[in-house]
């Protein structure tokens, strides 16, 4: 390799990456580095609704990558000085040349500092440049995943590394000047018709193991989309907390979240579907409006008393939960939510029913797996029983 300077280096701490997907997190990573911490938070200016059809058939909020790309630089004061797609001999010779940063997009399967590598196929964003010592790769993107957890971070890969990349699209990025904050008030619209429409594919298509599947993406990609629009709505007031009623609602979307994907992996084990998949999401893009559209300041209604009964079965859920958790058992016996735990996920929660089930021998009925049936230890008790 004929490069002797050290590439540009990108800092990831002021990035919200866990508010961002894997087309916009290294976009945000070049936005901040020109224009200064926070910058990328203009991503979720505006919180519109829209579906394109999806490879198996089914339609996905995902925007194809153009369409993405259009919309997010718009946002950034990022302009698209090139795009083309290149091999991966070509990407490795244009980078050598010039010594330049490239934003560039290629299959997550084909990169092996993801958890996806070698394991599922989509489209992922990392920023590339060339250095004495190997290529140095940039990827912000955080996400936990089946096979693990993607963490942000700075990889230097030698040519061996990067075999399997054949291609990538390859996209140079200048700044020009991002619009000021003032002018971009937060926005959010959805055609009710689009909505519906949506909806009615998922509840209509009856290989519900695809169906099931796919809606588990799609509600993580909602449910991000939100948090981002929040984060720029406390951003647009100047700093200001989220209303009480944004932080109710973000928490109902990740209650969507978790429930689409328990019901993924029940129906992929050949088990029922719990019953309101659709029609959780339904009620939660429909609050998107009102929550949205306004700055309540009602606060949500306290949580009822916990039980406090220490019988055997409630030591029994709360030790399963404390090892899958990593806390304690008496962390969870005081009715601390699983939730309120920097441990959980949903592939936690999952864990839990699934090692419950093998500890009590007994399966959960399906109708019995909803929000308000998985939030505590006492919870699962009543279920259990």
């Amino acid at each position: 390799m004929a490069v002797t300077v050290e590439p540009e280096q990108f800092d990831l701490g002021s990035v919200h990456s866990g508010l961002l997907d894997c087309i916009q997190v290294n976009l945000a990573v070049l936005a901040d580095h020109h224009y200064g911490p926070g910058a990328h938070l203009r991503l979720g200016a505006r919180l519109d609704f829209g579906s394109w059809a999806g490879a198996d058939g089914l339609p996905t909020v995902d925007p194809p990558l153009t369409v993405q790309l259009t919309t997010a630089t718009g946002l950034l004061g990022l302009r698209v000085a090139s795009r083309e797609r290149l091999t991966r001999g070509e990407l490795l010779a244009a980078l050598r040349k010039d010594g330049g940063v490239r934003y560039a997009v290629a299959d997550a399967y084909l990169l092996p500092w993801l958890p996806y590598h070698r394991r599922a196929h989509m489209e992922h964003s990392f920023l590339m440049a060339a250095g004495p010592d190997g290529w140095h790769i940039t990827d912000a993107y955080r996400s936990d995943t089946a096979w693990g957890t993607a963490t942000p971070g700075h990889w230097v890969l030698a040519d061996d590394d990067l075999a399997e990349l054949a291609s990538a699209e390859v996209i140079e990025l200048v700044p020009v000047g991002a619009r000021p904050v003032d002018a971009l008030p937060p926005a959010h619209t959805a055609d009710a018709a689009a909505v519906a429409g949506y909806l009615a594919a998922y509840d209509a298509c009856a290989d519900r193991a695809r169906a099931v599947d796919q809606l588990t993406v799609e509600t993580w990609l909602l449910a991000r989309a939100r948090k981002l629009h929040a984060a720029y709505r406390a951003l647009f007031a100047r700093g200001a907390a989220e209303a009480a009623a944004e932080r109710a609602h973000l928490r109902a979307w990740d209650k969507v979240v978790e429930q689409t994907y328990l019901a993924h992996r029940r129906v992929s084990r050949g088990h029922a579907e719990p019953p309101g998949v659709v029609d959780r999401l339904r009620e939660a893009l429909a609050a998107d409006l009102t929550v949205f559209g306004s700055h309540p300041t009602a606060s949500p209604a306290a949580p009822g008393p916990v039980p406090a009964a220490e019988d055997a079965l409630r030591r029994r859920v709360a030790a399963v939960a404390g090892a899958v958790l990593g806390v304690p058992p008496a962390a969870l016996l005081d009715g601390s939510p699983f939730d309120s735990f920097a441990s959980f996920s949903s592939f936690r929660l999952i864990e839990i029913i699934e090692r419950l089930e093998s500890e009590l021998g007994t399966e959960f009925d399906a109708d019995d797996l909803v929000p308000a049936n998985l939030r505590r230890v006492d919870d699962l008790c009543r279920i259990a029983r």
